[in-house]
């Protein structure tokens, strides 16, 4: 499984952006895909997820400002980013796994991830 990320970009703060990421098929029946993202010099962050059925989570720090949406039938999840800061600058990488355990860690799939920079 192939999972394809992009919509990233240069964008002043306050500014949005739209990421999508599209799975070449479907992988689980079930499952949750989720955006993460790594900022220079810093681990992996969980930031957003949403489930099959649309049951979404979010981290404290995008509450508010992003919003996670998926469409079943493209294999596909895009994450609505309005209001940005510099401190949101990192390449953001979707991931998918089956709709078991955390909504946080252990995807078993991964793209390549998309830089976002956003300037003060």
């Amino acid at each position: 499984v192939q999972l394809q990320a992009s919509g990233g970009g240069l964008v002043q703060a306050g500014g949005s952006l739209r990421l999508s990421c599209a799975a070449s098929r479907r992988t689980f029946s079930s499952y949750i895909m989720g955006w993460f993202r790594q900022a220079p010099g810093k681990e992996r962050e969980f930031v957003a997820a949403i489930s099959w059925r649309g049951n979404t989570y979010y981290a404290d720090s995008v509450k508010g400002r992003f919003t996670i949406s998926r469409d079943n039938a493209k294999n596909s999840v895009y994450l609505q980013m309005n209001s940005l800061k510099p401190e949101d600058t990192a390449v953001y990488f979707c991931a998918v796994k089956p709709y078991s355990g955390t909504y946080y860690s252990n995807y078993d799939y991964w793209g390549q991830g998309t830089l976002v920079t956003v300037s003060s």
